[in-house]
């Protein structure tokens, strides 16, 4: 089971210089260990600071070796030729001629950032798709109709056709975040891989990834499961497991106990290892909401945790 990490962007202190070295620093540390990949998430109009997916991500590639790389995309939020534009440039930062860039995609939540976006949150299944599927052709160096990118225009519109110049010369893998069946039958048919969100746990994991091999077996495709995780990984096991409650009890995420992971790297290796008997290939870990010292051995005991689970 390969184990990557997701960074957080947004980093509790009121010096936005001071928490970007944060994220720096982390990266470092998750290069150092040698962790499988690295990722940075995505959300817009936050109250709170947070730093945006492609600029943070260009930053930390400086300090990232020749190892998978690449961000979230909340599609509806996007346009696709900006995604697709987006793709292409931080591809040509990556690191070794063969190393994979990734970009997950998700479907996003919350009337005010879609409102904020200028995007309609009921529609936003249907837009991922659409959108999804032109920066798809874009990245692979296809060309798309002006109808296609903007399906609304004005009756009399001219159509242009659009394509990209910065096309990938390297692979890139579509991580599709989905929990739903029909979510789970579209990371078959569009992604590389389906994506699990956090809140899975043993039980509905099962489920999940059963429902989205057989979608893959009707399409014959091979399947690719990676589940994110939320975590804290300190040699001190009672530290941590106070950290995690401490936490939770302040309404993180709105998650439980059981969905997240917490202890030693023995203890959370444990605790990972029914998602590796499930069949997922990968855990990306997110640390939990804690201090620069705790973020920084977490990443830090990672390898550990991955030595464990192989």
């Amino acid at each position: 089971m390969r184990v990557g990490v997701s960074l957080s962007s947004s980093v509790n202190t009121p010096d936005p210089a001071q928490a970007a070295k944060w994220m720096i620093e982390r990266t470092r540390v998750a290069d150092r260990v040698a962790l499988d990949s690295l990722s940075v998430g995505d959300h817009h109009a936050m109250a709170w600071p947070y730093y945006q997916n492609t600029p943070i991500l260009g930053r930390l590639l400086a300090e990232w070796g020749p190892r998978p790389v690449g961000c979230l995309f909340l599609v509806p939020l996007w346009h696709p030729v900006l995604i697709a534009e987006h793709v292409g440039t931080l591809a040509s930062l990556v690191d070794g001629a063969d190393t994979p860039f990734i970009v997950q995609t998700g479907i996003g939540s919350g009337a005010g950032q879609f409102a904020a976006m200028g995007a309609e949150l009921g529609s936003r299944g249907t837009e991922l798709e659409r959108r999804l599927a032109i920066a798809q052709a874009l990245v692979a160096g296809e060309a798309v109709s002006s109808d296609d990118v903007h399906p609304g225009a004005a009756a009399g519109s001219a159509s242009h056709t659009v394509q990209l110049g910065l096309v990938p010369a390297r692979p890139v893998e579509w991580w599709i975040g989905a929990g739903v069946p029909r979510a789970l039958e579209r990371a078959a048919r569009m992604g590389t891989a389906w994506y699990g969100g956090p809140n899975l746990d043993a039980e509905s994991g099962a489920a999940a990834i059963a429902h989205y091999r057989a979608a893959c077996a009707e399409l014959g495709k091979a399947p690719r499961s990676i589940v994110r995780k939320d975590a804290i990984v300190l040699a001190d096991p009672g530290a941590a497991v106070a950290r995690r409650d401490e936490i939770l009890a302040q309404g993180y995420r709105g998650m439980t106990a059981g969905q997240v992971v917490a202890g030693t790297p023995a203890e959370v290796a444990d605790q990972l290892a029914p998602f590796a008997e499930l069949g997922f290939d990968d855990v990306i870990v997110r640390c939990m909401s804690v201090t620069q010292p705790e973020a920084l051995e977490t990443i830090e005991l990672l390898a550990e945790v991955r030595s464990l689970l192989r």
